[in-house]
């Protein structure tokens, strides 16, 4: 049942398409082969450990920390808007 000026099956398809986002960008995230010794970022070496844990590492922890928090705040938006904006 569809409310307003949407279609029936607009929510639906907008989590659909949210979670296929969500997937594409966690696939494109995995790697493979070799890890690589220094951080191709800053340069510092990469802890063996973590070149065995990960294949294909290609950054230290503290660049991929950063990496990962400026991808956490990018994810913050929401598709559908605010309440605020709507009532506007």
């Amino acid at each position: 049942m569809a409310g307003g000026w949407s279609r029936d099956g607009a929510v639906q398809d907008q989590i659909d398409s949210s979670v296929e986002d969500a997937v594409a960008e966690a696939r494109s995230r995995l790697r493979g082969g070799m890890s690589l010794l220094h951080c191709e970022e800053c340069g510092e070496a990469i802890p063996e450990a973590r070149r065995l844990a990960l294949l294909g590492v290609r950054l230290c922890i503290s660049c991929q920390n950063e990496i990962d928090n400026q991808q956490a705040k990018q994810h913050l938006f929401n598709r559908r808007g605010s309440k605020d904006s709507q009532l506007r």
